[in-house]
């Protein structure tokens, strides 16, 4: 019984023995097994988490994008009462009457803070003839429109019909601008009055402006104090090129006070015709406006066509 009795129980040890071992075999394998699962999922997570994290990044940059889009054209976090018109950097010879004028084509003095206000005002303003490039900015305060603003030189007369041309020759309706020193030309050959904002492109009109700008320029530099452009009315263009006389002067000046000017060719052509050079005709001018001035002086005419270096002879007039 006993002899049976202890095979009983080695058996047991033996069956206890295995059982245990398989188990031990069991963790180790389940625990491997785990392990690796992990790192399966451990390794999607990351792809997974860095697709994410891109798609994110994206949205973020795309969206900053946008929204400093936005901000320069309106700074606005919600719609706002109105907030008024700002004109910046306009020039000190712009008046109020042609600053309200804008603000009237603009239509209006303040307007709304809105997405479309920039868009509307640049729509408003762009046929104005007296503003180009015009920039419309809307910020939380104000509605500031920033331009180059055209500066008329010349006045012109057609029929009843009065207009400007600035430097570059473009058109400028009519108003009052009696603090500017606009010199009116006469005798420009012209059918029809060009409509503002067209590029009225004549060469006697062209020739007139190149000698307006070149008497403003000699102005600032010679008598700043008192403008000789101020005291000039009109320039007469009728004979330019000689089109009406080969015999008469080509481009005359007409002081306010009647003091007749002959400036002879156009600026640059002096030497086709024998005359003065045009520096020597400056100089002769302007010695005689800072002696004499023009009202009041001496002479009703001034020749400036005959060269200093030599004396004037009778037989002259039939050279040319």
């Amino acid at each position: 019984m006993l002899g049976a009795a202890g095979k009983m129980m080695g058996v047991e040890n033996r069956v206890g023995r295995k059982e245990q071992s398989t188990s031990i075999r069991d963790r180790l394998f389940f625990r491997r097994h785990t392990k690796r699962r992990r790192r399966r999922s451990a390794g999607g997570w990351n792809w997974i988490g860095a697709l994410k994290l891109i798609l994110v990044i994206g949205v973020l940059v795309g969206t900053g994008g946008a929204l400093r889009y936005a901000e320069g054209y309106v700074e606005a976090q919600a719609p706002q009462g109105p907030v008024p018109l700002l004109l910046v950097d306009v020039p000190g010879w712009v008046d109020w009457d042609l600053k309200a004028r804008v603000a009237a084509v603009a239509g209006g003095s303040e307007f709304p803070v809105r997405p479309e206000t920039a868009e509307t005002l640049a729509r408003n303003l762009a046929p104005m003839a007296w503003l180009d490039d015009v920039q419309v900015r809307v910020t939380r305060d104000a509605v500031r429109v920033h331009a180059r603003w055209r500066k008329p030189v010349a006045l012109l007369e057609r029929g009843p019909t009065k207009f400007y041309v600035d430097p570059d020759l473009v058109v400028l309706d009519y108003m009052p601008m009696s603090h500017l020193p606009i010199v009116k030309v006469d005798g420009v050959a012209m059918a029809l009055a060009p409509a503002p904002g067209q590029v009225f492109d004549r060469d006697d009109l062209a020739a007139a402006v190149v000698l307006i700008d070149l008497l403003q320029r000699m102005d600032a530099e010679v008598v700043p104090d008192k403008p000789l452009l101020d005291q000039l009315a009109s320039i007469d263009v009728s004979n330019y090129r000689g089109r009406r006389s080969r015999h008469r002067p080509h481009l005359v000046l007409y002081a306010k006070d009647g003091t007749q000017i002959i400036w002879g060719a156009e600026f640059g052509e002096w030497g086709k015709h024998l005359e003065a050079t045009d520096e020597q005709k400056l100089a002769k001018l302007y010695t005689h406006y800072e002696e004499f001035g023009f009202a009041g002086g001496p002479a009703r005419y001034i020749n400036l066509c005959d060269p200093q270096d030599r004396v004037p002879q009778p037989i002259d007039k039939y050279r040319r």
